[in-house]
């Protein structure tokens, strides 16, 4: 291919051809840095499911789950003290006096799931032990595993799950990031009083179902 130009009596030409091998590498090369981004953006996990706020598919799979006993859900304390200008409830490890009507309306929403047929394990630390009291109204068993959980969450975690029952583990923050390493999601930056929820029917088909924040219960429906 040939261009030509005549410019105030000038004449010239310009071989086209020599410049299309330069052209189509220009178009790979666009193609490929187009590529990178869209493969990377399909390849990575999907994030953890909201359940609230309108979620209603998200909420009716927690509770059809949970009426089968098939859920292990996290629950991370309430407000530390020692992380607060506010008023210690006891001890600088526990939690604030504040923070124990949080964990009080947490808990009424797990008595409307229901408590028949729920185990309940809380890290021994003193934070997550009244956190569980007040949500509960008993103290569960302290274990060691919800403290030191670095790289083996997921495997106690289903180590204690009974089939036929729900699974609570009130804990912390660090624990719950592991457990979503281990089910190889995006880690989440869960507040206090979160609940982050896992459908575990069988181990072999075990997967995340969402989180809830303490604050958005009100807005959990399954209508």
């Amino acid at each position: 291919m040939e261009l030509r130009l005549n410019l105030l009596g000038i004449k010239r030409s310009i071989d086209l051809s020599r410049y299309a091998r330069y052209r189509n590498a220009a178009v790979v090369l666009a193609a490929a840095l187009l590529a990178v981004p869209l493969t990377v953006w399909l390849l990575q996990p999907d994030a953890v499911p909201d359940l609230a706020h309108g979620n209603v598919a998200g909420a009716k799979a927690l509770a059809d789950g949970w009426a089968r006993g098939d859920m292990i859900v996290l629950v991370r304390h309430v407000e530390r003290c020692d992380h607060s200008a506010a008023l210690c409830l006891a001890g600088s490890e526990g939690i604030t006096e504040r923070s124990r009507s949080v964990a009080v309306s947490v808990g009424a929403q797990f008595q409307r799931l229901g408590l028949n047929k729920a185990d309940i394990y809380h890290s021994p630390i003193l934070r997550a032990a009244q956190t569980a009291d007040f949500m509960f109204s008993k103290g569960g068993f302290g274990e060691d595993w919800l403290i030191s959980c670095k790289g083996t969450m997921l495997r106690e975690a289903l180590a204690h799950k009974v089939a036929g029952r729900n699974l609570i583990l009130v804990t912390h923050s660090e624990c719950m990031t592991q457990l979503e390493k281990n089910l190889k999601l995006p880690t989440l930056t869960l507040g206090y009083g979160a609940s982050l929820f896992i459908s575990a029917p069988t181990p072999q088909t075990t997967h995340m179902l969402g989180f809830i924040d303490a604050s958005d219960w009100h807005t959990v429906t399954t209508q």
